[in-house]
Protein backbone atom coordinates (compact mmCIF):
# COMPACT_ATOMS: atom_id res chain seq x y z
CA UNK A 1 0.00 0.00 0.00
CA UNK A 2 1.29 3.46 -0.92
CA UNK A 3 1.82 5.69 2.08
CA UNK A 4 -0.47 8.71 1.94
CA UNK A 5 -0.94 11.48 4.45
CA UNK A 6 -3.63 13.93 3.39
CA UNK A 7 -3.53 17.43 4.80
CA UNK A 8 -4.40 20.98 3.84
CA UNK A 9 -7.09 21.92 1.33
CA UNK A 10 -8.72 19.27 -0.83
CA UNK A 11 -11.43 20.44 -3.22
CA UNK A 12 -14.57 18.34 -3.66
CA UNK A 13 -14.93 19.06 -7.36
CA UNK A 14 -18.15 20.18 -9.04
CA UNK A 15 -19.26 18.67 -12.34
CA UNK A 16 -20.18 21.42 -14.84
CA UNK A 17 -23.06 20.76 -17.23
CA UNK A 18 -24.09 22.40 -20.48
CA UNK A 19 -27.47 21.66 -22.04
CA UNK A 20 -27.80 18.50 -20.01
CA UNK A 21 -24.35 17.08 -20.84
CA UNK A 22 -21.13 17.09 -18.85
CA UNK A 23 -19.01 20.05 -19.97
CA UNK A 24 -15.61 18.35 -20.04
CA UNK A 25 -13.79 21.35 -21.52
CA UNK A 26 -14.90 23.58 -18.65
CA UNK A 27 -14.12 20.84 -16.13
CA UNK A 28 -10.51 20.69 -17.36
CA UNK A 29 -10.20 24.47 -16.94
CA UNK A 30 -11.57 24.20 -13.41
CA UNK A 31 -8.92 21.59 -12.52
CA UNK A 32 -6.18 23.85 -13.91
CA UNK A 33 -7.51 26.67 -11.75
CA UNK A 34 -7.40 24.45 -8.66
CA UNK A 35 -3.79 23.53 -9.32
CA UNK A 36 -2.88 27.19 -9.87
CA UNK A 37 -4.73 28.09 -6.66
CA UNK A 38 -2.40 25.91 -4.62
CA UNK A 39 -4.75 23.24 -3.29
CA UNK A 40 -3.15 20.16 -1.75
CA UNK A 41 -5.32 17.38 -3.18
CA UNK A 42 -8.42 16.90 -5.31
CA UNK A 43 -11.61 14.97 -4.61
CA UNK A 44 -13.42 13.93 -7.79
CA UNK A 45 -16.67 11.94 -7.98
CA UNK A 46 -17.96 12.83 -4.54
CA UNK A 47 -21.16 14.52 -3.31
CA UNK A 48 -20.27 17.93 -4.76
CA UNK A 49 -19.72 16.34 -8.16
CA UNK A 50 -23.35 15.11 -8.34
CA UNK A 51 -21.88 11.65 -8.77
CA UNK A 52 -25.14 9.70 -8.22
CA UNK A 53 -26.51 11.38 -11.36
CA UNK A 54 -23.50 10.52 -13.56
CA UNK A 55 -23.19 7.56 -15.92
CA UNK A 56 -20.35 5.05 -15.60
CA UNK A 57 -18.70 6.44 -18.75
CA UNK A 58 -18.98 10.04 -17.51
CA UNK A 59 -17.29 9.05 -14.26
CA UNK A 60 -14.39 7.47 -16.13
CA UNK A 61 -13.94 10.48 -18.40
CA UNK A 62 -14.05 12.93 -15.48
CA UNK A 63 -11.52 10.91 -13.50
CA UNK A 64 -9.18 10.64 -16.48
CA UNK A 65 -9.34 14.40 -17.03
CA UNK A 66 -8.71 15.02 -13.33
CA UNK A 67 -5.59 12.85 -13.38
CA UNK A 68 -4.38 14.42 -16.61
CA UNK A 69 -4.68 17.99 -15.32
CA UNK A 70 -3.87 17.45 -11.62
CA UNK A 71 -0.15 16.98 -12.08
CA UNK A 72 1.33 15.53 -8.90
CA UNK A 73 -1.65 16.33 -6.70
CA UNK A 74 -3.11 13.29 -4.92
CA UNK A 75 -6.59 12.18 -6.01
CA UNK A 76 -9.02 11.08 -3.31
CA UNK A 77 -11.78 9.56 -5.39
CA UNK A 78 -15.34 8.95 -4.27
CA UNK A 79 -16.46 5.35 -4.81
CA UNK A 80 -18.92 4.52 -2.04
CA UNK A 81 -22.33 2.90 -2.38
CA UNK A 82 -24.73 1.25 0.05
CA UNK A 83 -23.36 -2.27 -0.44
CA UNK A 84 -19.97 -3.99 -0.36
CA UNK A 85 -20.54 -5.40 -3.85
CA UNK A 86 -21.48 -1.98 -5.24
CA UNK A 87 -18.49 -0.21 -3.72
CA UNK A 88 -16.06 -2.91 -4.85
CA UNK A 89 -17.53 -2.72 -8.37
CA UNK A 90 -16.92 1.05 -8.37
CA UNK A 91 -13.33 0.49 -7.24
CA UNK A 92 -12.72 -2.06 -9.98
CA UNK A 93 -14.16 0.28 -12.61
CA UNK A 94 -12.02 3.25 -11.55
CA UNK A 95 -8.83 1.84 -10.06
CA UNK A 96 -6.77 2.04 -13.27
CA UNK A 97 -7.24 5.82 -13.60
CA UNK A 98 -4.52 7.14 -11.31
CA UNK A 99 -6.45 7.20 -8.03
CA UNK A 100 -4.31 7.61 -4.90
CA UNK A 101 -6.98 6.86 -2.29
CA UNK A 102 -10.68 6.03 -2.04
CA UNK A 103 -13.27 8.16 -0.29
CA UNK A 104 -15.89 5.70 0.98
CA UNK A 105 -19.11 7.04 2.43
CA UNK A 106 -20.92 5.43 5.35
CA UNK A 107 -23.60 3.29 3.62
CA UNK A 108 -26.73 5.31 2.97
CA UNK A 109 -30.39 4.27 3.15
CA UNK A 110 -29.58 0.94 4.85
CA UNK A 111 -29.08 2.68 8.26
CA UNK A 112 -26.38 0.25 9.49
CA UNK A 113 -25.54 -0.14 13.17
CA UNK A 114 -22.07 0.74 14.44
CA UNK A 115 -21.07 -2.91 14.11
CA UNK A 116 -22.45 -2.98 10.59
CA UNK A 117 -20.43 0.10 9.70
CA UNK A 118 -17.29 -1.47 11.17
CA UNK A 119 -17.77 -4.74 9.29
CA UNK A 120 -18.53 -2.89 6.05
CA UNK A 121 -15.37 -0.78 6.09
CA UNK A 122 -13.24 -3.74 7.15
CA UNK A 123 -14.60 -5.68 4.18
CA UNK A 124 -13.86 -2.83 1.76
CA UNK A 125 -10.31 -2.51 3.14
CA UNK A 126 -9.76 -6.16 2.23
CA UNK A 127 -10.70 -5.53 -1.41
CA UNK A 128 -8.21 -2.82 -2.38
CA UNK A 129 -4.51 -2.09 -1.96
CA UNK A 130 -5.10 1.68 -1.90
CA UNK A 131 -5.66 3.81 1.21
CA UNK A 132 -9.23 4.52 2.30
CA UNK A 133 -10.73 7.66 3.83
CA UNK A 134 -14.06 7.24 5.61
CA UNK A 135 -16.75 9.79 4.74
CA UNK A 136 -19.10 10.38 7.65
CA UNK A 137 -22.04 12.58 6.57
CA UNK A 138 -25.16 11.61 8.54
CA UNK A 139 -27.26 14.41 7.00
CA UNK A 140 -27.10 12.42 3.76
CA UNK A 141 -26.68 8.83 4.93
CA UNK A 142 -29.14 8.77 7.82
CA UNK A 143 -26.60 7.32 10.28
CA UNK A 144 -23.66 8.83 12.16
CA UNK A 145 -20.43 6.92 12.60
CA UNK A 146 -19.57 7.29 16.27
CA UNK A 147 -16.06 8.33 17.26
CA UNK A 148 -15.55 4.91 18.89
CA UNK A 149 -16.22 3.15 15.59
CA UNK A 150 -13.83 5.43 13.72
CA UNK A 151 -11.13 4.81 16.30
CA UNK A 152 -11.72 1.05 16.17
CA UNK A 153 -11.36 1.03 12.37
CA UNK A 154 -8.25 3.23 12.54
CA UNK A 155 -6.66 0.78 15.00
CA UNK A 156 -7.68 -2.43 13.21
CA UNK A 157 -7.33 -1.47 9.51
CA UNK A 158 -4.00 0.12 8.50
CA UNK A 159 -5.44 0.91 5.06
CA UNK A 160 -7.97 3.29 6.61
CA UNK A 161 -5.84 6.43 6.79
CA UNK A 162 -8.34 9.18 7.56
CA UNK A 163 -11.89 10.43 7.89
CA UNK A 164 -13.82 13.21 6.25
CA UNK A 165 -15.80 14.21 9.32
CA UNK A 166 -18.97 15.94 8.12
CA UNK A 167 -21.24 15.16 11.04
CA UNK A 168 -21.19 18.80 12.16
CA UNK A 169 -20.27 17.53 15.64
CA UNK A 170 -17.15 19.34 16.77
CA UNK A 171 -16.87 17.35 20.00
CA UNK A 172 -16.94 14.11 17.99
CA UNK A 173 -14.12 15.34 15.74
CA UNK A 174 -12.13 16.31 18.83
CA UNK A 175 -12.59 12.85 20.36
CA UNK A 176 -11.14 11.27 17.23
CA UNK A 177 -8.24 13.76 17.07
CA UNK A 178 -7.45 13.23 20.75
CA UNK A 179 -7.35 9.44 20.60
CA UNK A 180 -6.31 8.36 17.12
CA UNK A 181 -2.78 7.29 16.21
CA UNK A 182 -0.31 9.64 14.52
CA UNK A 183 -0.58 9.63 10.75
CA UNK A 184 -4.38 9.35 10.62
CA UNK A 185 -5.91 12.39 8.92
CA UNK A 186 -9.00 14.02 10.41
CA UNK A 187 -10.39 16.24 7.66
CA UNK A 188 -13.26 18.64 8.18
CA UNK A 189 -16.19 17.94 5.88
CA UNK A 190 -17.72 21.35 6.63
CA UNK A 191 -15.96 24.51 5.46
CA UNK A 192 -17.29 26.48 8.41
CA UNK A 193 -15.70 23.99 10.87
CA UNK A 194 -12.27 23.98 9.22
CA UNK A 195 -10.88 26.58 11.63
CA UNK A 196 -11.95 24.90 14.90
CA UNK A 197 -11.21 21.33 13.76
CA UNK A 198 -7.74 22.19 12.50
CA UNK A 199 -7.03 24.39 15.51
CA UNK A 200 -7.88 21.34 17.64
CA UNK A 201 -5.39 19.21 15.71
CA UNK A 202 -7.16 18.15 12.53
CA UNK A 203 -5.19 18.01 9.33
CA UNK A 204 -7.32 19.77 6.73
CA UNK A 205 -10.62 20.10 4.90
CA UNK A 206 -12.45 18.57 1.97
CA UNK A 207 -13.85 21.87 0.82
CA UNK A 208 -16.83 22.96 -1.23
CA UNK A 209 -16.00 26.67 -1.13
CA UNK A 210 -12.56 26.14 -2.67
CA UNK A 211 -14.26 25.38 -5.98
CA UNK A 212 -14.79 29.13 -6.17
CA UNK A 213 -11.82 30.38 -4.15
CA UNK A 214 -9.04 27.76 -4.11
CA UNK A 215 -6.24 30.19 -3.23
CA UNK A 216 -8.12 31.71 -0.30
CA UNK A 217 -9.20 28.40 1.29
CA UNK A 218 -5.69 27.01 0.76
CA UNK A 219 -4.27 30.07 2.54
CA UNK A 220 -6.56 29.31 5.50
CA UNK A 221 -5.38 25.70 5.80
CA UNK A 222 -1.72 26.67 5.37
CA UNK A 223 -2.04 29.22 8.18
CA UNK A 224 -3.64 26.59 10.42
CA UNK A 225 -1.02 23.94 9.64
CA UNK A 226 1.71 26.44 10.52
CA UNK A 227 -0.21 27.41 13.67
CA UNK A 228 -0.51 31.03 12.62
CA UNK A 229 -3.85 31.30 14.37
CA UNK A 230 -4.17 35.08 14.16
CA UNK A 231 -3.89 34.97 10.38
CA UNK A 232 -6.16 31.93 10.22
CA UNK A 233 -8.79 33.58 12.37
CA UNK A 234 -8.88 36.62 10.12
CA UNK A 235 -9.20 34.42 7.03
CA UNK A 236 -11.92 32.32 8.65
CA UNK A 237 -14.05 35.35 9.48
CA UNK A 238 -13.50 36.78 6.01
CA UNK A 239 -14.58 33.54 4.32
CA UNK A 240 -17.31 32.55 6.77
CA UNK A 241 -20.21 34.24 4.89
CA UNK A 242 -19.27 32.25 1.79
CA UNK A 243 -18.98 29.05 3.84
CA UNK A 244 -22.49 29.52 5.21
CA UNK A 245 -23.91 30.50 1.82
CA UNK A 246 -22.67 27.23 0.33
CA UNK A 247 -25.37 25.37 2.24
CA UNK A 248 -28.47 27.56 1.97
CA UNK A 249 -29.68 24.94 -0.52
CA UNK A 250 -28.52 21.36 -1.08
CA UNK A 251 -24.85 21.17 -2.01
CA UNK A 252 -23.66 21.80 -4.75
CA UNK A 253 -26.51 24.09 -5.82
CA UNK A 254 -25.17 27.25 -4.11
CA UNK A 255 -21.51 26.80 -5.03
CA UNK A 256 -22.47 26.43 -8.69
CA UNK A 257 -24.37 29.71 -8.41
CA UNK A 258 -21.21 31.32 -7.03
CA UNK A 259 -19.13 29.88 -9.85
CA UNK A 260 -21.55 31.23 -12.44
CA UNK A 261 -21.26 34.68 -10.86
CA UNK A 262 -17.47 34.35 -11.16
CA UNK A 263 -17.74 33.31 -14.81
CA UNK A 264 -16.33 29.84 -14.16
CA UNK A 265 -19.22 27.60 -15.22
CA UNK A 266 -23.00 27.63 -15.41
CA UNK A 267 -25.21 26.89 -12.42
CA UNK A 268 -26.91 24.09 -14.35
CA UNK A 269 -27.61 20.98 -12.29
CA UNK A 270 -28.67 17.48 -13.24
CA UNK A 271 -31.99 16.18 -11.93
CA UNK A 272 -33.08 15.43 -9.28
CA UNK A 273 -31.18 18.57 -8.20
CA UNK A 274 -32.44 21.85 -9.62
CA UNK A 275 -30.56 25.07 -10.27
CA UNK A 276 -30.20 27.74 -7.60
CA UNK A 277 -33.13 29.99 -6.84
CA UNK A 278 -32.73 33.72 -7.35
CA UNK A 279 -32.65 34.12 -3.57
CA UNK A 280 -29.65 31.80 -3.39
CA UNK A 281 -27.96 33.65 -6.25
CA UNK A 282 -28.39 36.94 -4.41
CA UNK A 283 -27.08 35.39 -1.19
CA UNK A 284 -24.00 34.23 -3.06
CA UNK A 285 -23.62 37.58 -4.79
CA UNK A 286 -23.57 39.32 -1.40
CA UNK A 287 -21.06 36.81 0.06
CA UNK A 288 -18.70 37.24 -2.89
CA UNK A 289 -19.05 41.03 -2.86
CA UNK A 290 -17.97 41.10 0.80
CA UNK A 291 -14.83 39.22 -0.18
Amino acid sequence: MKNLYLQGCGTALVTPFKNGEVDFETYARLIDRQVEGGVDFLVPLATTGETPALTAEEKLQLLRLTREHAGELPLLCGCGSNSVAGTVANIRALEGEGVDAWLVVVPFYNKPTQQGQYDYFKAIAGETDKPIVIYNVPARTGMNMDAATTLRLAADCPQIVGIKEASGRFTQACEIIRNVHEGFSVLSGDDDLTFPIMAAGGQGVVSVASNALPAEVSALTRALLSEDFLKARALHHRLSPLFRACFVESNPIPIKAAMELLGLCTREMRLPLSSATEKTVETMRAALKNL
